[in-house]
């Protein structure tokens, strides 16, 4: 069992930025992808960006060259890095790991982007 407690989110204004933060705990099995996803009001959750247990990352095309996703193995972190945030960005973003032995989800936090 992994737990995951997300960090991190609040209000920024248009073109601001925030750093969400997520601290996992428990044993994770194998090899795993890590990943951040949001959800809006009224429509369906989404893949923002993840990043492999060999350190290669994905994002979507809406956050590319904004978004970054890292991690720190050592402590057991993963970051998501946002930059020109856009009112389109406001959702709840939820960490996500996927091990070998199934998916586990943070209970999310809010950003919202408005001015």
């Amino acid at each position: 069992q992994v737990q995951l407690v997300e960090s991190g989110g609040g209000l920024v204004q248009p073109g601001g930025s925030l750093r969400l933060s997520c601290a996992a705990s428990g044993t994770i099995f194998g090899s795993y992808t890590m990943g951040w996803y949001r959800q809006a009001p009224g429509k369906q959750r989404e893949l923002v960006a993840e990043i492999t247990s060999s350190g290669r990352t994905n994002s979507g095309d809406s956050v590319k060259g904004r978004f970054t996703i890292s991690n720190d193995n050592a402590k057991s972190m993963m970051y998501l890095q946002m930059n020109s945030l856009k009112p389109e960005d406001t959702a709840v973003y939820y960490c996500h790991i996927q091990d070998s032995r199934g998916r586990y989800w943070g209970q999310g936090t809010q950003v919202t982007v408005s001015s």
